[in-house]
């Protein structure tokens, strides 16, 4: 296959490179340049990059990734399977199967914030969020404590880098005017209120069910996908509510 013959849209560039590993993992690579190209254009998308198979990330070309897939199997069929049970995130997110609503909303208010940084972890947190629940509740509270510190970073106000998320979005909330008690109205203050709620609640869902700390004895309750959904989905609403208004009063 030419570079004239690549495909245009993302899931068929995704098919096309899932096909060429796993004709490499039989048989001698023969789309050297072709896996170089496609692996590069998907590892400088932000929004794709995290949902790539680990070996596609570690391996830049069909050579070095021979060991790899030699040592998973020695047959064809294992290996065969194992390659495309490694694509099923990305291509599942691409054909919009693990997509919610507000998947491209918030993703679209924290690119504009700030791509490289609390875009980038908005990614990681929704690529794990089926795989790698713990990962995702780690992710989601990451998520918020980037936002606060990139908010606070641009408002010149100084914070203790080791603060909690509590007390960061405390100070957020003062500098953006969304704490309770700088509201009269009682809808308003319950809603920010329940924002806070969902503050304490997230660092409360990520000390129990996440891989963020070590764990003595049973743990009562494993992480399941409807939790890191739950926790990245808040997280996500949260920061993009953050990101909005922080830029809504930047520029009035």
């Amino acid at each position: 296959m030419s570079f004239f013959d690549m495909p245009d849209s993302p899931i068929e560039r995704v098919r096309l490179l899932e096909n060429i590993m796993i004709e490499a993992a039989t048989s001698p690579a023969k789309d050297e340049a072709m896996y170089q190209a496609l692996r590069a254009e998907l590892i400088q998308d932000y929004e794709l990059k995290p949902l790539l198979p680990e070996f596609v990330r570690t391996n830049r070309s069909l050579k070095s990734f021979w060991p790899y897939i030699s040592n998973v199997a020695g047959q064809y069929a294992p290996r065969r399977k194992h390659i495309s049970d490694a694509f099923n995130p990305i291509v599942e997110h691409l054909e919009g199967a693990r997509r919610a609503p507000l998947d491209a909303v918030a993703g679209d208010a924290l690119a504009t914030f700030d791509e490289p940084g609390v875009h980038a972890v908005w990614t990681k947190a929704l690529a794990r969020r089926a795989t790698d629940p713990e990962g995702a509740i780690t992710m989601a509270r990451t998520l918020l404590e980037t936002v606060c510190k990139r908010v606070l970073d641009e408002r010149f106000e100084t914070y203790n880098d080791k603060a909690d998320l509590p007390d960061l979005y405390k100070a957020v909330a003062k500098q953006l005017n969304l704490a309770p008690d700088q509201h009269t109205e009682m809808p308003i203050k319950e809603i920010l209120g329940s924002a806070m709620n969902v503050v304490n609640g997230l660092g409360t869902l990520r000390n129990r069910l996440s891989d963020s700390h070590g764990r003595g004895g049973k743990m009562p309750v494993k992480a399941s996908a409807r939790h890191a959904s739950l926790a990245v989905n808040m997280a996500g609403a949260l920061a993009t509510f953050i990101v909005e208004t922080h830029q809504e009063k930047a520029t009035a």
